[in-house]
């Protein structure tokens, strides 16, 4: 549909976009816009990316090549997109969090799960509120055609959030905004209705590197471009083999993502909590300390993290990842029991968990002296 189509039809779209914008916040969004579905001017650096190999082992980026910068060949007549930011920084979360995620960090013996998995899976909390907002619009302007997303199929997300005016593209290529930093999920429609195109947001990264400086693996491998091979959060949730033994001291006591990059970022003192209770922390894991959740069976894991991202990755690579936590943390503090553990478990280990235990059980070799 055309505006001049729209306009046949005696839809007032400004009046329309303004009603959205209510609708949203009455859902938890933190903000909207409307995004152009002309994106071939980021098609050299998504090709660029892709022939590097930096999407590692998400065969499925490359599969859909540069479908993910054609949104109108994704789903044939599209011609806005609606995109939605969503803040997740629990409403719990102290004024000095980051120092809080830095302290746990330090603690070899604790479990550091990123902060958007504390709570309840974002695919869900999304895609439902991103529905029932689709649904409104039906309500108000009748059937049109459009499809919700949230990280769950070949979209350029934060490139059309940028285009829209929720935030910019940070150094760390997530999305960044002056009034809320990186702490949200982005989500979008894809719809029929020439809704009015909302003006593009500026970049303030200036001459910061905190990020880059940050990236444990150094996976921020030049301003705006990430190697996710590199990348702990790849590589304890994506990756489905073996971590390279490259990376293994550096992830430290990180079993699911990593949050780094975000906690130095200098916007982030503007983060701001959710008021969905949704993303509220599960002491299960967000509080949890290694052994405790190493000596879990896979009925345990299930429990725990029914309706959160976490259980995506399956009980192999949450073992796997505690294998490795475990090892620095024996090569940290010496503590028996870890060692006790881990040595328990290899009789009914896979191969795969099996060389983890291993490699963690030969730390204690490689601690400095004295340690």
């Amino acid at each position: 549909m055309t505006a001049e189509a729209a306009a046949a039809d005696g839809l007032d779209l400004p009046a329309l976009w303004t009603q959205l914008q209510a609708w949203a916040t009455a859902l938890g969004f933190s903000q909207i816009g409307v995004a152009d579905v002309d994106l071939h001017s980021a098609e050299p650096g998504l090709a660029a990316w892709l022939q590097a190999g930096f999407h590692g082992g998400m065969g499925y980026m490359a599969a859909h090549g540069l479908k993910r910068a054609r949104p109108a060949e994704l789903l044939p007549g599209t011609v806005r997109v609606i995109t939605a930011r969503m803040d997740y920084l629990p409403q719990t979360s102290p004024e000095a969090w980051q120092a809080v995620a830095f302290e746990r960090l330090a603690q070899p013996r604790q479990a550091s799960v990123s902060l958007y998995a504390h709570g309840r899976d974002y695919h869900k909390v999304l895609r439902q509120r991103l529905q029932r907002l689709a649904d409104r619009l039906q309500q108000a302007v009748g059937p049109r055609g459009h499809r919700v997303f949230t990280d769950s199929a070949p979209v350029l997300e934060v490139e059309l959030a940028s285009r829209s005016g929720l935030g910019w593209r940070g150094k760390h290529t997530l999305a960044l905004a002056r009034e809320g930093g990186s702490m949200a999920f982005l989500g979008e429609i894809f719809i029929d209705l020439p809704l009015p195109l909302t003006p593009p947001a500026s970049a303030h990264c200036g001459q910061c590197t905190a990020c880059l400086d940050a990236c444990p693996t150094q996976a921020i491998v030049a301003p705006y471009r990430l190697d996710a091979r590199r990348c702990i959060s790849y590589l304890s949730i994506e990756h489905d083999g073996p971590i390279p033994p490259e990376f293994r001291t550096a992830m430290g006591n990180r079993i699911y993502g990593c949050d780094d990059c975000q906690l130095v970022c200098p916007w982030n003192k503007y983060a701001r909590r959710s008021p969905l209770a949704d993303f509220d922390p599960r002491p299960a894991v967000a509080a949890a300390d290694l052994l405790s959740l190493w000596a879990w069976d896979e009925a345990a894991f299930l429990h725990h993290t029914e309706g959160s991202a976490i259980r995506r990755i399956g009980i192999g690579r949450w073992r796997r990842n505690l294998a490795v936590a475990l090892g620095n943390a024996w090569r940290e503090t010496g503590d028996a029991a870890i060692a006790q553990a881990l040595q328990a478990a290899l009789p009914a280990a896979d191969g795969l968990l099996a060389e983890h235990i291993g490699w963690a059980l030969a730390q204690r070799s490689a601690a400095p002296d004295g340690a």
